[in-house]
C-alpha cells in the first residue's frame, strides 16, 4: 500500500472508464449477487492536510448492472431504487483521517452517513502525460435505512435479498490541470 501522504493536492476527476461502484447482496441466504454502476462521475479535492480534503460523487441509477436484464429492470423500479422519480445516487463526504472516508449517501432522498475503509494505491503517469491515482474502499449499508425495503420470504427461511449490502469502490482518478 502506498503512502496516501504523495498524492498531490489539486483537483482531481473521477475517471469512469477506469472506475467501479459495485455492490454485493446476499441471494437467497446462501449466494451472492454483485453489481455495479457504470455512469459515475465526481471531483476529489486534495488538500495539502490530506485529512482535509473532500469528495462529491453522483451515481446514475439507471446505469445499475447486475448481468440480468429482469434483475436490472426490477432494481430500477418503485420496489427498489425508482429511478424515474430518484435518478441519481449522491456521497458527499464530511471526514478523512487518511484511512477512513466518512460522508453523507442519499439515495432516494434519503440521507445517511457512512463510513469507507479506504486503500490507496498509489500515483502513477499515465503514457499520454496524465497522473492518475488509485483507490479501493468498501463500506457496508442496511438498504432499509434508505427505504430499500422489498424482500420476498423463501421457503426453506430467510429472504430473497439480504438487508446488508458490501458497496465495493475501485477508482481512478485523473489529475486535472
Amino acid at each position: 500500500m502506498s503512502n496516501i501522504k504523495n498524492l498531490p493536492a489539486g483537483t482531481w476527476a473521477i475517471d469512469p472508464s477506469h472506475t467501479e461502484v459495485g455492490f454485493v447482496a446476499r441471494h437467497l441466504m446462501v449466494s451472492k449477487v454483485r453489481g455495479n454502476f457504470a455512469d459515475v462521475a465526481g471531483t476529489v479535492v486534495v488538500a495539502e492536510d490530506v485529512t482535509a480534503s473532500t469528495v462529491d460523487v453522483t451515481v446514475q441509477m439507471a446505469s445499475v448492472d447486475t448481468r440480468s436484464a429482469d434483475r436490472d429492470a426490477h432494481l430500477k423500479s418503485a420496489d427498489f431504487f425508482d429511478v424515474e422519480n430518484y435518478p441519481t445516487m449522491r456521497f458527499v463526504s464530511t471526514s478523512f483521517d487518511g484511512e477512513k472516508l466518512t460522508g453523507d449517501l442519499t439515495i432516494k432522498d434519503t440521507t445517511k452517513p457512512v463510513t469507507f475503509e479506504v486503500d490507496f494505491n498509489g500515483v502513477q503517469a499515465d503514457p499520454w502525460g496524465n497522473t492518475k491515482a488509485g483507490f479501493e474502499a468498501e463500506a457496508e449499508i442496511k438498504r432499509a435505512d434508505w427505504g430499500l425495503t422489498w424482500n420476498a420470504a423463501i421457503e426453506g427461511g430467510g429472504v430473497l435479498v439480504s438487508d446488508k449490502i458490501k458497496i465495493v469502490l475501485d477508482v481512478q482518478l485523473l489529475k486535472q490541470a
